[in-house]
């Protein structure tokens, strides 16, 4: 991602939305400008980056440990959609001293003092998340997407009441009203599907909708290829007059890089996690846009009701060395090297769609527009989903097993995404490698069904070879050279 800091400086020139008026803070403007603009100008520190030296000497155990994963990232091909690879510049924050700072509350009205420095961080980080979504409004304190989505729910709907999300069998996510989660437990799901081929069924939708007379809906997904109309989602939760959350924690780099139509003005609120596609670390983000300034249940504005949801409701002390590592991810996320990187993430992942459907590969919806796609492994190679991703593992492909819709044997699929392999600069000829290295695996278990998940020493000899080969020839970018 070199090149992703290199363009950072001159962004703002390069076309990237503008920057919408801040949204209402309990102290003046001036306050904020002037903590920002006096870091700017103080000389630059010694930061405390000794922590690794000290860690190998005083705990080798646990060095050994995380260095045995950082060569395992090295030298796998990591497949997995729910997962990318974050600059060393995002990881060096998460390794700071803000770590030592307690800081309950917003910038300017903490519970504790010594908070001005942290507060200008804070600030920084709401300030890039809006420039980079085209949002009115922004939390950027939430510790992930899942704690994002249960706070919007306890703070709009009262226990019992009724929220539409789409089903887990169908790609929707747990948060979404999975009986085995908060949003399942607590309130009265009704999880709407896809039809027969896959996709939504906007129409069905809305009949849903009517039944039952929701008073939140979800969209968005953690395994849907196709692209999400949230446009149409909101016609559907005004006719019924219900709240509507964007998820897009799968396609968050996508939006932020011009690849997908933005949710931001046409939901109530957009939860994202920070790490899938921003690239940036483990976290969360609120955002709203036209109707930040709406009334909300119970009184105030909807803004206003997530600041108190987020703090004192359903947080304490908010993750500061997250909060300025989501601030360096926002800034990473909003130049053209990243809009390129997204549209490389789109173009590698359709390319892998085809090139597997040619190798006679049943691919969910016929092919994807993100950076995800789905096949049945079952009825393409009568593999389980489960068996089929060890044996991947086994030689040296990441990837996930995977609940398809309509599935009646469980996980029958695996779930294949392109964040990663995009980041190392893999295009659409590295795919066609991919697709075969895939192919060469699953088959190889098929035909040695007696081996359960086992390729064979041989096929695994031979693609564990390939990927390094691969590997060595588009490292993860600027990360050490490990040996293999």
């Amino acid at each position: 991602m070199s090149e992703l800091r290199r363009d950072a400086a001159g962004h703002a020139a390069a076309g990237a939305l503008p920057d919408p008026p801040l949204d209402p803070r309990p102290r003046p403007d001036d306050a904020r400008s002037a903590r920002l603009e006096t870091g700017a100008a103080e000389a630059p520190a010694e930061l405390a980056l000794c922590g690794h030296a000290k860690l190998r000497q005083d705990d080798p155990l646990l060095y050994r440990l995380l260095a045995r994963e950082q060569r395992r990232q090295q030298w796998t091909l990591a497949m997995v959609a729910a997962s990318s690879v974050a600059d060393p510049s995002v990881l060096a924050c998460e390794g700071m001293t803000t770590t030592n700072v307690t800081a309950e509350g917003y910038p300017g009205a903490r519970l504790h003092a010594g908070c001005h420095v942290v507060d200008a961080i804070e600030e920084l980080a709401v300030e890039r998340a809006r420039s980079l979504f085209g949002a009115s409004y922004a939390n950027v304190q939430p510790h992930s997407g899942t704690s994002a989505n249960s706070i919007l729910l306890c703070s709009l709907l009262r226990p019992g009441e009724r929220l539409m999300g789409l089903h887990v069998a169908a790609g929707g996510h747990l948060t979404h009203g999975a009986s085995d989660s908060l949003s399942g437990r607590y309130f009265e799901a009704v999880p709407y599907g896809v039809d027969d081929r896959g996709w939504l069924d906007y129409d069905a939708i809305l009949a849903q909708a009517r039944e039952c007379r929701p008073r939140v809906i979800f969209c968005g997904a953690s395994a849907y290829p196709r692209v999400v109309d949230f446009e149409r989602f909101r016609r559907i939760a005004d006719e019924v007059s219900a709240y509507l959350i964007a998820d897009i924690s799968h396609i968050a780099g996508l939006v932020a890089g011009r690849q997908h139509p933005s949710p931001i003005d046409h939901c109530h609120f957009t939860t994202t996690s920070s790490y899938k596609q921003l690239y940036g670390p483990r976290g969360g983000l609120i955002l709203s846009g036209r109707d930040h300034a709406a009334a909300a249940p119970g009184g105030g504005t909807l803004s206003e009701m997530v600041q108190r949801a987020v703090f004192p409701c359903f947080q304490s002390t908010p993750n500061l060395s997250s909060i300025a590592a989501k601030a360096r991810a926002f800034d990473l996320a909003a130049t053209p090297a990243f809009r390129a990187l997204a549209a490389r993430i789109v173009a590698d992942s359709r390319e892998l769609a085809a090139r597997l459907a040619a190798r006679g590969y049943a691919v969910v919806t016929g092919g994807t527009d993100n950076h995800l796609l789905l096949v049945d492994v079952r009825a393409s190679r009568s593999l389980g989903g489960a068996q089929a991703e060890r044996a991947l593992e086994a030689c040296d492909i990441v990837t996930n097993r995977q609940s398809l819709p309509h599935d009646a044997d469980g996980a029958s699929g695996l779930r294949f995404g392109t964040n990663t392999l995009a980041a190392r600069g893999m295009g659409p000829s590295e795919m066609a490698t991919c697709a075969e290295l895939i192919d060469r695996v699953l088959t190889a278990v098929r035909d040695r069904a007696a081996t359960g998940h086992d390729p064979g020493d041989e096929t695994r000899a031979e693609v564990r070879a390939e990927v390094r080969r691969l590997c060595a020839a588009f490292p993860l970018p600027d990360y050490p050279a490990q040996a293999s």
